[in-house]
């Protein structure tokens, strides 16, 4: 037999970070998880497989458009004319949805209920499925433990929303351990939560097959569900079915032998090249573009980004309108230290740098450089005070580290323009 297994669709949850630009393909980021979970039951048609187990957070929390839960039954309308049946466990979000109580949902849903675990037997294939769903979203109570024992003879299947109680990055929902499921016996654990992909293989195959469609930059590569193989000797194949539409790259960009904006703007250019050339044709991509490495364009670039980005943007624009968008273009680049090669030149710029080293344990230069940057702070808007880091260090005056950070790259950028 075979069976997908979804987690975390998150149907009609906004794509973030691309929709403040005007460039942005905001058709793709409305629809995207609607997108993801109809190439979703395509596979699932197309596969004919036995049945589809979700394992939470089918919606989005406290949704009230009830568009988002009739789109649910069509495509599950879909696979009820395929002969297909779903078994559907309801995860934090879902409990804070009008939809999850309200919707009647098509014959070939089977939904666990949330008083107690319970099991649903598919005779004819010899399989029980065990799950409980969420009646509150903050579900901090073990579940595994009152699953029941599996039923000999069949195929058991846990169905299972939980942060496994190792994952930091996800709130710890049905905290349980792997130890604990494996105790449990059963052939196959369908978990969500977590929206990575991941498999543990022991006395149980444990799998997380991560969420559909990334939703912002920290859901990176591809993403998708997962198509399970068994037979009467247990789980024989796990393989994962991706069906994101549009997908998330952080790209790092090396600028240590940098010497000028265009060798950075052509090292940005070598990069996004590579994100196409190793993603499918027809998939868009959208990138968040860092720069890093000791620079001697470290000062030329600090507070550059907006102007950075519109140079990305016309690379991509270039490389491909269609496939390739620009989400953030970041500077995390540090100064080339060039102090002894200053200091050798015995002039005025090598007199600037000691007078610099200097200025970094001189209290009444430090109380001074306040002073004078205090007037900025306190003129600056409120979203530039939460994106500049360096105001919280002028606030309590500790400026050692602002001096000591700002010294190589102001004196490289003077000894430059010289």
């Amino acid at each position: 037999m075979r069976f997908i297994h979804a987690a975390d669709i998150h149907l009609d949850s906004p794509l973030t970070g691309l929709s403040a630009y005007p460039d942005a393909p905001a058709q793709t980021l409305r629809s995207a998880t609607r997108d993801a979970f109809a190439n979703l039951i395509n596979e699932a048609i197309e596969l004919q497989v036995d049945f589809v187990v979700i394992a939470g957070d089918l919606y989005d929390g406290g949704w009230k458009d009830h568009n988002t839960g009739i789109f649910f039954c069509r495509e599950m309308g879909r696979l009820r004319k395929a002969g297909i049946h779903a078994y559907v466990k309801f995860g934090n979000h879902d409990a804070e949805s009008e939809m999850t109580k309200k919707l009647i949902l098509p014959d070939n849903v089977h939904t666990f209920e949330s008083r107690k675990a319970h099991t649903f037997i598919i005779e004819d294939l010899k399989v029980a499925l065990h799950g409980r769903s969420f009646k509150d979203a903050a579900t901090t109570e073990n579940l595994v433990q009152n699953y029941p024992d599996p039923i000999p003879g069949m195929f058991n299947i846990g169905v299972l929303h939980t942060a496994l109680g190792v994952q930091s990055t996800h709130a710890n929902y049905a905290p349980c351990t792997i130890d604990e499921l494996y105790a449990k016996r059963y052939q196959y654990w369908a978990l969500g939560h977590v929206h990575d992909y991941q498999i543990w293989q022991g006395v149980s195959t444990i799998v997380f097959p991560g969420n559909l469609q990334g939703r912002h930059v920290r859901e990176t590569g591809p993403r998708g569900a997962v198509l399970v193989t068994a037979d009467e000797t247990g789980v024989q194949k796990v393989e994962r079915l991706f069906v994101d539409v549009l997908r998330w790259h952080s790209v790092n960009v090396d600028a240590t032998g940098c010497c000028s904006m265009v060798d950075v703007v052509h090292a940005i250019n070598r990069e996004l090249e590579m994100v196409l050339e190793n993603s499918p044709p027809n998939m868009p991509a959208a990138v968040r573009v860092t720069i890093t490495g000791k620079t001697p364009m470290h000062g030329e670039l600090f507070g550059m980004e907006a102007q950075l980005r519109a140079e990305v943007l016309a690379l991509a624009a270039a490389l491909g309108p269609e496939r390739l968008w620009i989400e953030k273009v970041k500077t995390s680049t540090t100064a080339s230290d060039e102090t002894d090669a200053i200091r050798a030149r015995g002039d005025a710029l090598a007199d600037l740098q000691e007078l610099l080293e200097q200025a970094q344990t001189d209290p009444e230069f430090l109380a001074s450089l306040k002073d004078d940057l205090m007037a900025l702070v306190s003129k600056a808007p409120l979203e530039l005070q939460n994106a500049v880091p360096y105001f919280k260090d002028i606030r309590s005056g500790d400026l050692a580290a602002l001096v000591s950070e700002i010294r190589p790259g102001l004196v490289s950028q003077l000894a430059r323009m010289e």
